[in-house]
């Protein structure tokens, strides 16, 4: 499904080159997107970021994430992603690339690392001195990213490199923890959001997710009621709004599309969903834009 939604590319990010850019860095003193990241979005690379201080709101697929300072962003090509809020003092330091930067010379697979899952937790809070040593190779890459050296971008792959390898313990060691204090209706409930972000455009009815997790479909309503004050049914109509909310963005694919992508009988149904639960027919939303 995702062929047919627009990305923003790394090179809209940066200053215009004779080539795709490839690998990108981003500090305090560096210019604003003009992109209109207040909307969900897809994009072709990954980011690494570090806030230095001021505050955020990132909404990544059906989480949002309040971000300050010690927060440590990674993001990943697959998630659809939206900042509707930035305080005026924000500043952080972020490293983004592609696929094919990573994969010109190296045969480090992306995908080994589990933050970059499509269900991973994208934000999390590091200690200071996890933030001080991340902020360190950040900043050892925006130097040599702004050098011109012979090999530069053979210095920026292995900077990043140790990056990945120095987030990754990190990351597995919040990750382990946060599974370790989360009570049974918790765990219940997160999964169902993992569920709902792999299925929700074929799958939505509750019993297909109850199935998975081998509970009755009352026992799953319950539960996802009681852990995150919202109907598990609420969850999914925002999963296939956020989704068709990106698919309306793109001006070659018709409303008839948008419905036949999301999996709805037709247009008409596909418009009376969109128009409950927003207010505005997909036309009108489109024209807004």
């Amino acid at each position: 499904m995702s062929v047919n939604i627009p990305v923003y590319q790394l090179s809209a990010l940066a200053e215009p080159r004779e080539k795709p850019a490839t690998v990108l860095f981003l500090g305090p003193d560096s210019a604003h997107s003009q992109l209109p990241i207040n909307r969900p979005y897809r994009s072709n690379y990954y980011k690494i970021g570090l806030v230095l201080r001021g505050r955020a709101r990132l909404q990544v697929d059906l989480e949002t994430y309040d971000v300050g300072p010690g927060s440590l962003m990674v993001l990943s090509p697959y998630v659809i992603k939206q900042w509707p809020f930035f305080s005026a003092d924000f500043e952080g330091l972020s490293i983004f690339f592609t696929q094919e930067f990573i994969a010109a010379t190296s045969s480090l697979n992306l995908g080994s690392f589990a933050f970059f899952e499509r269900d991973a937790r994208h934000v999390f809070q590091l200690t200071p001195a996890q933030a001080e040593g991340i902020g360190a190779v950040l900043r050892s890459i925006g130097q040599k990213y702004a050098a011109a050296h012979a090999y530069r971008e053979e210095i920026l792959r292995s900077l990043i490199h140790i990056l990945l390898h120095e987030i990754a313990p990190i990351y597995s060691g919040v990750h382990v923890l946060g599974s370790a204090v989360q009570t049974r209706s918790q765990l219940i409930a997160a999964e169902f959001k993992k569920l709902a972000s792999c299925h929700y455009a074929t799958e939505r009815s509750l019993a297909f997710y109850a199935d998975k997790l081998c509970i009755t479909p009352k026992h799953l309503a319950e539960t996802v009621k009681e852990v995150t004050g919202k109907r598990a049914v609420e969850w999914l109509a925002e999963a296939v709004l956020l989704e068709a909310n990106v698919l309306l963005q793109n001006p070659a694919l018709s409303i008839a599309q948008v419905a036949d992508t999301l999996h709805f009988a037709d247009q008409s149904t596909f418009g009376r969903f969109f128009r409950n639960n927003t207010g505005v027919s997909p036309a009108a939303f489109r024209q807004r834009l």
